[in-house]
């Protein structure tokens, strides 16, 4: 391999250059080493495939040199993302506290103390005189870590243990541990590659846990460990051998079953085994058939099934008895609807609640098992987010559930259902104050390239105009049937306040409009995503909110691919976009089947190794695709760590995008060599990811 000699002189220069015009900069320039990939015989030229040597201290000197520049050119924005830090920093309640759940003679909550960046687990009887016990204090718990997650917190039957997951590097690969919630002590059980998630057995006493491949990091084993035991000691119970599948196990919420799931895009199964047996065998539920689609819920002597069974695109609800479940057993609960998406469920002794999402929007309808009847909870605002909460108790006739919108602070409520009487439990609380009714929310639709109507969510300050000057954010994900919902959030503040709308494009390839939204957005309509990206942004200049010289794009993840390929396909449309940890290098990465994010997708976006599918990727591919023009401003940011998207994806797409674009907008590249896929884990680091992007955002907006 060639030396980077270029690269140590390149880090000094920047550091030199902080006080410089930073048009006088010089951009790090990768080197090139040829190295050609040849599918279906068509050669793909790939010059920066080098930087896949994570251990290569000349690939971790080119990272640094990037950081080096990007920090270099946005020195003149330090004070404003100061600003906006602390503006950030300032609205966020420190000493703050969960609303708590009650579980087993016990009342759970998570609380923050001020200036902590990490969360405090704690429980109380609920008896009288009841005293807090904190379970665990990440704060402590994370002192000489830069990075520090606990996940999966599972307390078991008897009270007296919780297990959970540790992650130390930003990797999502996870060690499972257990403490000893009477002695405070901690069991020496260290389970290595773990997801996080576990389910004890009715004994307390053994634990079912989900193990990873160490190499592609797919959740592939389950294993059954007894506490004492060594792990080497542990037995596999389960090896999901389809690397199109992964893993994961569950106690139900009757606590009488432990679950074994398997899932891949269009199909489940899962396996059973009563939870007062964990010595015994589990039993399949329904095999796996390639487009039946299942999950299952335990209730009163019965199984509740949420499926696609005979065509319910949209899914509808079935049930069976505990002890014949094939589905030959299954009857119908609520019929499917063309026009109703089936998100989920929750079940109550006396009373059936399901989330029903209808137009784009989440609504909860109640209904009692004894007479039929039924109600929805109204919701009044245009847009908004609603959905069900931590409701672990069949016996109660009280729902909790969550509400927010994008000028409603988060509110966690716990509905009556007999007396339909609501209860605000607690409302996010925005400290210094904030005013609703100067922020204004609605929906508005654009129509894509083939005439389909794509909705659009919307927040601004009370008395924009429309005069084609409003900085506008549009924000888009679409992908893997993940609906990105209105919400609210304090962060978003810092943009509305100066002056910035701010727009959510609900695009095909999520399911804000039903599962064929979904359907119209994935394998070879997954341009349809993109053309829907666009056609917002031409909407939100036609309308009047913005310009071509005021609109912003941002998307991270496979919201990055997004940017991506919109940027490739119109780069005229926007003045500047913000690419998070962006899945750009599709095609490569598909073909790629020992790294995460590969055999697992190839239903959502097909397998390359198909050529129909190879053609279709290759010609959106942003690293593939990108050409010989010029290219909107560009904040790209990465985890060196990330275990979805590899850190070379977005390095390569920059070095190209430097090599090929013909103008000189700002292309900056922010690795942070210390996280993965989700950033910091710290409550108040994650803050300054966030100014620095919104700092980029503004500085260009009033660039005249």
């Amino acid at each position: 391999m060639k030396k980077f000699a270029p690269l140590f002189s390149l880090l000094l220069i920047t550091f030199a250059c902080n006080h410089m015009d930073k048009s006088l900069l010089e951009e790090p320039v990768a080197p090139q080493i040829p190295y050609v990939h040849n599918e279906h015989g068509v050669e793909r030229q790939d010059p920066y495939f080098w930087m896949r040597d994570r251990e290569n201290p000349e690939v971790v000197a080119y990272l640094e040199a990037e950081n080096a520049y990007r920090e270099a050119v946005m020195q003149g924005t330090e004070e404003l993302q100061n600003t906006i830090y602390h503006e950030i920093y300032g609205r966020i309640k420190q000493d703050d506290q969960s609303v708590p759940y009650v579980l087993n003679g016990y009342e759970y909550y998570t609380r923050y103390e001020k200036g902590g960046e990490y969360p405090i687990y704690c429980r109380k009887k609920t008896t009288a005189n009841n005293v807090e016990e904190i379970m665990l204090d990440v704060n402590a718990l994370a002192k000489g870590y830069s990075y520090y997650q606990i996940v999966g917190l599972n307390v078991s039957p008897d009270n007296s243990k919780v297990a959970f997951g540790v992650d130390t590097v930003g990797r999502r690969i996870y060690t499972l541990r257990i403490k000893d919630l009477n002695t405070g002590e901690w069991l020496p059980e260290e389970l290595p590659y773990a997801t996080g998630g576990s389910a004890w057995a009715a004994d307390s006493k053994t634990l079912f846990y989900t193990q990873k491949d160490i190499q592609t990091l797919r959740s592939h084993r389950i294993y059954r460990h007894v506490l004492g035991q060594e792990a080497v000691e542990n037995t596999l119970i389960f090896e999901e051998t389809d690397d199109t599948f992964s893993t994961f196990v569950y106690t139900t919420k009757s606590k009488a079953y432990v679950v074994i799931g398997s899932s891949s895009t269009v199909s489940n199964e899962y396996r059973v085994l009563p939870a007062d047996q964990p010595q015994g065998s589990f039993a399949v539920f329904e095999p796996r058939a390639r487009n039946l689609e299942y999950g299952i819920s335990h209730f009163d002597g019965h199984w509740y099934i949420r499926t696609n069974l005979n065509g319910a695109t949209n899914f509808k609800l079935m049930k069976c008895p505990d002890n014949a479940t094939g589905k030959q057993h299954w009857v119908d609960v609520i019929a499917h609807r063309d026009d109703v998406l089936l998100e989920g469920m929750e079940l109550f002794r006396n009373y059936l609640v399901l989330e029903e999402r209808k137009n784009g929007l989440l609504q909860i309808r109640i209904q009692e098992w004894s007479t039929g009847n039924e109600h929805y909870l109204p919701f009044d605002e245009e847009t908004y987010t609603a959905s069900t909460g931590a409701n672990p108790e069949f016996d109660s006739e009280y729902l909790r559930y969550s509400y927010t919108s994008m000028t409603t602070p988060s509110s966690v409520v716990s509905y009556h259902i007999p007396t339909k009487e609501k209860t605000i439990l607690k409302q996010q609380e925005v400290v210094g104050g904030y005013d609703a009714t100067q922020y204004e929310s609605k929906r508005i639709w654009a129509k894509a390239s083939d005439g389909t109507a794509v909705p659009i969510s919307l927040v601004y300050k009370k008395g924009m105009e429309k005069n084609g000057q409003n900085p506008t954010l549009l924000y888009g994900y679409g992908s893997y049937g993940a609906t990105i919902d209105p919400t609210f959030s304090v962060s978003r503040l810092s943009l509305l306040d100066r002056g910035f709308v701010f727009a959510i494009a609900h695009i095909r390839g999520g399911e804000y409009l039903g599962r064929p939204w979904y359907e119209d957005g994935k394998l070879l309509n997954k341009r349809n995503t993109f053309t829907d990206f666009i056609a917002c942004g031409e909407h939100l200049i036609a309308t009047g909110f913005t310009s071509k010289e005021q609109l912003f794009a941002m998307g991270g993840s496979a919201g990055g691919l997004l940017m991506g390929a919109v940027l490739n396909m119109r780069p005229d449309l926007f003045r500047g976009a913000v690419a998070q940890v962006p899945f750009v290098d599709v095609v490569t990465t598909m073909f790629d089947d020992q790294i995460p994010l590969t055999t697992g997708e190839y239903d959502e976006w097909g397998n390359p190794n198909n050529r129909e599918y190879f053609d279709y990727m290759l010609s959106y591919s942003p690293y593939d695709n990108v050409k010989e023009q010029e290219y909107p401003a560009l904040l790209v940011t990465a985890g060196f760590h990330d275990s979805q998207v590899q850190y070379w994806e977005p390095a390569k797409w920059v070095a190209r995008l430097r090599e090929m674009r013909t103008n000189k907008e700002p292309l900056l590249f922010y690795c942070n060599m210390e996280t993965g896929h989700s950033g910091a884990s710290g409550r108040f680091q994650a803050i300054k990811e966030i100014a620095m992007e919104y700092a980029f955002l503004i500085d260009l907006s009033n660039e005249k």
